[in-house]
Parts: C-alpha cells; structure tokens; sequence
C-alpha cells in the first residue's frame, strides 16, 4: 500500500496523455494522495475534469489562477511530492528540462523539487532516434532524472517502432517499487570509501591518481537515500558531499584512510570500499620542497596497508563486504581470485579497456561477482545508476 506517499504527476503535450488518469487511479486505489500538473497543451489530449474527478485535486496548469488570482507555488508543489511522474515526456519539455528552461508550472515545479523525478518520455519513432533526443535521454540521466525507456509498438503516425509510452501498469509498478523500497535499509550502519589517496613525496608534491570519487559518493547516497546511516571515508576531490544521513570522514592518505576504517570497522553491517588507494607510498617524505636543482636520485617506495584485506580479516559473521576491482588484463579471473583472497562477499568488477568506464567520466561499466559465484553484467549507465543496482544487488544477498 501506498496510503500517505505523495504522487505528482506532470503530464505534457502528448498523444499518450490520454492514459494519465488510468495511472492515476492505480496509485488512488493503492491509498496515495495524487496532484496533477498539466501543461497546457495536454489538456487539447486529456481533459482537467477528468483528471480532477480521478485525482480528488484541482488540475493545475498556470502560476495564477485566471478566476480569483490565487498563486500556485511551484516551491510548495516541489517540497509536497514525494515523488514527481512526468508522463507523457514530450521531446519538447524534455529539452526544456535539460538545459533549465521554467517558462511553465510544470517545469518550475520540477527544478524546485527535492524529491526523485520519473520521466516517461514517449514520441514518433523518428524523433526518439533523433541524434537530439537521444542525447537529452543520456543527459536526464546524468542530471538524476530517472527514465522509464519507451516501448516498441504502433504508433500514433501509423508507423511501428519504439517511442511508444510504457503502459500505466508498468509505470505504477515501477514507481511503486521505488517507494516501498525507500527505507528498506533503516537501522543498517554502512561504511563505504570514495575517491584516490594522495602520498606526499615533499610538502607540494604527491603520488595519486585520477579519482574523482563520483563512484563511491553515489554509492553512499543510494545507501542513504535508501534510510541507512553512511561513514563515507573521502580521500582528497573537488566534489561535496551534503545529505543529512552521511558522515563525512576527510583524509589524504592511505595510513589516514586506514585508521579511519579501523575505527568503524566493528561497527558496520554493509562496508563498500570503492576508494582508488595508493599501493605504495614514499618511503622517506621530505619535510620541505625538493628544488629542482638539487634533483632526486630515487624515489624509495613502500606498500601501503591493505584496508580490503585487513576489514576482511577482522569480518564478523553479521557484516557484508563488498570491494572494487579495477583491472587491464585477465579482469575476470583476478577479480574473482580478490573475492576469495581478501574474504569478501561482493566484488565489483570494472575494466579501463571499457569505453565510458574508470575515472573521470559520469559513467561506469560493471560486472557484479558474488560468492556464491553468481555473475552480473551491465552495460554502460551512470554511475547514479550503477549504486542504485549495486545496493540492489547487496539487499537481495543480505535478504
């Protein structure tokens, strides 16, 4: 059941639009309260009285009401929903959407929400291939937006192909599973690493590598978002982290990083160690800058602690370690040999021969190994997405 979520569903100047309030009374009967934000071309497709009727709300469409001049805050819309479903998603509104554009309620509301945001886009065939199109879809994508892909069939053009909107069945179901599982790790303690270490050879000089962190910080998210309390242990990146759920533990190097997770590591039910963590460090660091005319012989280098290996040894009966493993050769063979040898239960495969994978891109290409011995493969997504799988992929071996 539904009963208390809230459900706004924007609707767009689309064929489709005539579905709407089938969908609308999926999420009624399942008890959710529902509003509905129109542009004003959906409604030449569907009517407001029956969108009304089927939501128990008024429809609405202007920034003021045309009757008693009353304002409809698009803030106070974007702060009510709990989830907002754009449904149909014309090609128009979404290229709207992806560069900013408000000249409506709809999209003001949807830059002013807090909230997850459902888009459902559906088209002729020949505009959703469009080179266009198909970019703005990557570009919801790496905003945040979530995307429902269309569906093959016949079109209202009289032609067959994709661009077809999902039936209302799929879309309840699919935001309804979103909903439901939006708690389902409250009261679990989930540590997890992010982004590369930097080891100091002379007081401005280090060893790294090009880690943004991106990974690991969408992976604390997706935990927290999910109801569950996050130490996110963070080596040195640009990137800020801000939600009320995650503690943020700033370090520089791998010995810092270290005693970081040994502080947390009796205390977590789920750890996910994606850090980029220096193997070596230098031996000796000069405690002011090397000139350059003075040069350097050699750089003395000494492994670093292994802190997959060490949580993997202290592991208590109850606790789930999940780690990373980025490889150039033989990427499925080592990973699984890391599995076995560090004691994990998950190992997230990725390779820098994959195109959109690794660092400094939005984007990632994993495979899932279990213990068990269970292979997932996933094709290149965001690394949004990625997290959200990965936690799903940890919940149902936890279950």
């Amino acid at each position: 059941m539904l009963k208390g979520k809230r459900i706004l569903i924007g609707v767009t100047g689309g064929i489709a639009a005539y579905k709407i309030p089938y969908l609308v009374r999926l999420f009624k009967k399942e008890g959710a309260e529902v509003k509905v934000v129109a542009t004003p071309y959906a409604l030449k497709f569907v009517t407001p009285l029956t969108l009304s009727v089927v939501s128990e709300n008024p429809v609405l469409t202007e920034f003021f009401d045309s009757k008693d001049g009353t304002w409809n805050s698009h803030v106070e819309l974007g702060l009510w929903a709990d989830v907002i479903i754009i449904a149909p998603l014309t090609a128009n509104t979404m290229a709207k959407m992806v560069t900013g554009i408000t000249d409506n309620l709809l999209l003001a509301t949807v830059l002013s929400a807090r909230c997850d945001v459902f888009t459902v886009p559906a088209m002729d065939m020949d505009m959703y291939k469009h080179k266009v199109t198909t970019q703005n879809v990557k570009k919801l994508k790496e905003l945040g937006y979530k995307v429902i892909e269309p569906a093959s069939g016949e079109l209202a053009s009289g032609l067959n192909g994709i661009g077809r909107m999902q039936e209302p069945e799929i879309i309840f179901e699919k935001v309804k599973r979103h909903l439901l599982s939006k708690n389902d790790f409250a009261g679990k303690k989930v540590l997890v690493t992010a982004g590369p270490t930097h080891e100091p050879i002379d007081p401005v000089r280090f060893i790294g590598n090009n880690s943004s962190g991106l990974m690991g910080i969408e992976i604390a998210k997706a935990f927290a978002d999910r109801g569950a309390e996050v130490d996110l242990v963070l080596g040195p990146t640009h990137l800020t982290v801000e939600h009320p759920e995650i503690n943020v533990h700033k370090v520089n190097t791998a010995d810092e990083m270290f005693k970081e997770c040994d502080k947390i590591k009796d205390k977590y039910d789920i750890a996910v160690l994606s850090a980029a963590v220096a193997d070596f460090t230098p031996k000796k660091k000069a405690g002011s800058k090397i000139k350059k005319e003075e040069g350097i012989d050699s750089l003395e280098l000494e492994s670093t602690k292994d802190i997959l290996a060490h949580l993997g040894k202290n592991k208590k009966e109850n606790q789930f370690l999940t780690g990373f493993a980025l490889e150039t050769d033989n990427e499925l063979e080592n990973a699984k040999s890391k599995l076995k040898r560090k004691n994990l239960d998950l190992i997230v495969l990725n390779s820098l021969k994959d195109k959109g994978a690794g660092f400094g891109v939005n984007t990632n290409v994993v495979t899932f190994i279990d213990k068990n011995g269970n292979i997932d493969k996933f094709p290149v997504m965001p690394k949004s997405e990625v997290a959200s799988n990965l936690v799903n992929k940890i919940k149902n071996l936890i279950q």
